[in-house]
């Protein structure tokens, strides 16, 4: 209790002020606006309704201060329905269709669960607002001016399912009500063993033999052929290795075991909780916890950033503010009034609502990427510096593909996932293999800005592509690396996917029924929002050689990047002692919070924070008499009581359409919406009406729809058209126009293999 007490506010806030100011006064709304005639970059999350009361809404404030970059972080975007405006964490998350698909292996007969922690949809939309406000203060500073920038947690969460939403709103997967795992059908999920449990993810031949040999080959595995995990995966013999695996793994330890199987190239991994991230000898190697003394909470290990910035490290230097402490340092500093906003001047383009410019190739237009990645966290994070206006360039050939170009097809061209994944990106041929390809990989990073890579450990440096080598060629070179635990430390080496990243990140470890083991979030998570911290972490580095003239090493951790987002959780751990065990639906402040069974296998999303909000409720479930129970008619007894209060709720949304129930409690001011399914998603009408789902050219059948951007900016939106290259097909403007090869050159490197 108290305002100094919130192990949530301290983990946010630290290296911050703090400034009250009261709105609803003369002087109040004078000082804020003192501030904001001052200010870089100002970030929101108030709804539509409120800045509008007060005076601040976009166009506004865009007039008043155009030399500041606003943004707006609200659940559905500025433009939602009244409605929508008041929904929760909980409902976006299920709005969104990841919450109708968790756990991981989902039992239609139980409730869908939220993600781990309480606060995950927040993380990841700040994540791409704080992505969003470093391209606009990049623009600003290359003579641009300041803009608006409106960004829906709903979309960004959809966006982190870009390979299957795109996939489905394509046609080239079917979308349905059944609470599947997608397409994924080898041998994974969690195991209990002696100490805890491990995940197991297996995809290939390679996977199969070294998980053989890690279990010392026993009879059982002489009836499956090598290949089977790529040719011959059925249901049975899925159920027949799990259960095999199972019954050896029970009685190993999870660290010792885990550690074995990736010596042998098996992507097995403990399930962390917040006790084993504290001792873990890799966090404490790459000091991903950094202790800070708070003045009322006292010392504790506080999580820092995923990535590590050689030039411009991110710190924490202060512990979060109390209450007010800076309000009379900085409202009466002398900056306030002497300090000027950042010059501008115009830019070519068409004119907005208002008169001013409008660029249409986006806040990072002129900035050249290279991309050396595959699968899905690299290409992902080159996507939306793509979004953002970089000209990014996929380096690949046909001897050595992006996967994602065989998932899902046999053409490599028209491969749904990588349809659905690298829109807005050139590609080129290259063979890296000869010394030739190499020579012309070191003209393209002489012409480049950015060399964005998520190889296997070492493949950059055997190349003689390090950072230090690339500073050869270009000193201002930005490397921006993505390595499952980052580039350095005692567990560098080993490898995984994305529900690998999940269990070693404590982030699985929180998703499951309150009393039961850890169950895990959907296994599609975790690669986009590694790619998003790639992305965010480059921008900054950008941001910091346009200051100094100086480019860096971005080393991202795909771990700490699923870690960072139940920091709270990290730090809880830390100043209790007490390890964050999954709960089910629970939430520490609302109650009724979870998902409530309907008609038709539907469920319903509902978040109720005040005592006011459950009177309603009652009343429009036609059960006046239940806001008065003495087991519910407070918050605290709510909370104390959550158990009764899930059946009693359930038995009154039993058998009622999810939809018209939401839509009634949302009218009245509710937070509520039906868990969306994949074919939900797809017929979300307004979704399809503010354009997230847009049309890109497509070779095969002119047109094809995809996930856009999940945010708005106002004076350099980049016109999202252009669909996943062919393989190959910028070779002629890359190597002619880029390096300025002769046609005579070009053709001769096509003669002999090199392009």
């Amino acid at each position: 209790e108290g305002p100094e007490r919130s192990g949530l506010f301290a983990y946010l806030n630290t290296s911050k002020q703090s400034v009250v100011l009261d709105l609803a006064t003369t002087e109040g709304t004078s000082a804020l606006h003192s501030l904001l005639a001052t200010a870089d970059a100002v970030i929101d999350d108030h709804d539509a309704d409120w800045l509008e009361r007060l005076g601040l809404d976009p166009g506004q404030l865009e007039q008043r201060y155009p030399a500041v970059v606003f943004c707006s972080i609200t659940p559905c975007g500025l433009s939602a329905p009244p409605e929508w405006r008041h929904i929760r964490s909980l409902n976006v998350f299920h709005r969104s269709g990841w919450g109708y698909h968790t756990p991981s292996s989902p039992d239609p007969a139980r409730p869908p669960l939220k993600g781990p922690g309480r606060f995950l949809v927040d993380y990841e939309a700040g994540l791409d607002a704080a992505l969003c406000t470093a391209a606009a203060l990049y623009w600003r500073r290359n003579g641009g001016s300041g803009q608006h920038i409106d960004v829906s947690q709903l979309e960004v969460m959809m966006s982190r399912a870009d390979t299957v939403i795109g996939r489905l709103l394509a046609g080239d997967d079917e979308a349905g009500n059944d609470r599947s795992l997608y397409d994924q059908r080898g041998p994974r999920g969690f195991f209990p063993c002696a100490d805890g449990a491990v995940y197991l993810y297996m995809t290939s031949r390679k996977h199969w033999k070294g998980l053989c040999e890690l279990m010392g080959n026993p009879e059982w595995t002489r009836s499956y052929d090598d290949d089977w995990l790529e040719f011959g995966v059925t249901d049975e013999r899925v159920a027949e290795c799990q259960s095999q695996f199972a019954a050896w793994v029970r009685d190993k330890a999870k660290d010792a075991v885990s550690e074995q199987a990736q010596r042998l190239g098996v992507p097995i991994v403990p399930v962390n909780n917040a006790a084993d991230l504290h001792r873990s000898p890799q966090f404490i190697f790459r000091e991903f916890f950094r202790r800070l003394e708070h003045p009322v909470l006292g010392p504790a290990l506080y999580p820092t950033v995923p990535y590590k910035l050689s030039a411009s490290p991110a710190t924490l230097a202060t512990p979060a503010p109390r209450l007010g402490q800076h309000t009379e340092a900085v409202l009466h500093a002398s900056h306030i009034s002497t300090r000027a906003p950042a010059a501008t001047k115009a830019t070519a383009g068409a004119k907005d609502a208002i008169g001013n410019e409008v660029r249409q190739d986006g806040p990072l237009a002129g900035v050249r990427v290279l991309e050396l990645t595959k699968v899905w966290a690299g290409p992902y994070a080159g996507k939306l510096l793509a979004f953002l206006g970089a000209e990014v360039i996929k380096i690949e050939s046909r001897h050595n593909m992006d996967e994602m170009r065989a998932y899902g097809g046999v053409d490599p061209n028209h491969a749904p996932y990588f349809l659905s994944l690298n829109p807005e990106i050139l590609s080129v041929q290259l063979n890296l293999k000869s010394p030739q390809g190499l020579e012309l990989l070191r003209q393209l990073v002489a012409k480049s800005d950015i060399v964005l890579n998520n190889l296997r450990p070492g493949a950059m440096e055997r190349m003689g592509f390090g950072y230090e080598q690339l500073r050869a060629i270009k000193p201002d070179i930005i490397s921006v690396s993505i390595k499952m635990w980052g580039n350095d430390g005692p567990l560098g080496y080993q490898t995984g996917y994305a529900p690998c990243f999940a269990s070693l990140a404590g982030f699985n470890y929180l998703v499951g029924y309150e009393g039961e083991p850890p169950a895990g979030i959907n296994m599609r998570y975790g690669d986009a929002t590694v790619g998003a911290n790639a992305a965010f972490a480059a921008v900054a580095a950008l941001l910091h050689r346009q200051r100094t003239g100086e480019g860096q090493f971005v080393d991202v951790s795909a771990v700490e990047c699923l870690s960072s987002l139940i920091g709270d959780s990290l730090l809880a751990y830390s100043l209790t002692g007490q390890i964050p065990e999954p709960d089910g639906n629970r939430h520490a402040d609302m109650a009724p919070h979870g998902c409530y069974p309907c008609r038709d296998g539907e469920w319903l999303s509902l978040a109720v924070a005040t005592d006011d909000e459950w009177r309603t409720l009652c009343h429009l479930l036609e059960r006046p008499a239940l806001a008065e129970d003495p087991c519910f008619s407070t918050r605290a007894q709510r909370l104390q009581h959550y158990r009764e209060l899930d059946a009693r709720l359930a038995e009154l949304t039993a058998g009622q359409s999810a939809d018209a129930l939401a839509a009634r409690l949302r009218a009245a001011g509710l937070a509520a919406c039906k868990s969306h399914s994949s074919l939900d998603v797809l017929q979300d009408e307004y979704l399809w009406n503010r354009q997230f789902y847009c049309a890109v050219s497509d070779k095969r059948d002119g047109t094809r729809p995809i996930v856009g951007a999940p945010w708005r900016l106002s004076k350099t939106p980049r016109a999202i058209v252009r669909g996943a290259p062919d393989l190959g097909e910028h070779n002629a403007y890359v190597y002619r126009e880029v390096l300025g090869l002769s046609a005579e050159r070009f053709q001769q490197l096509i003669d002999n293999g090199i392009i």
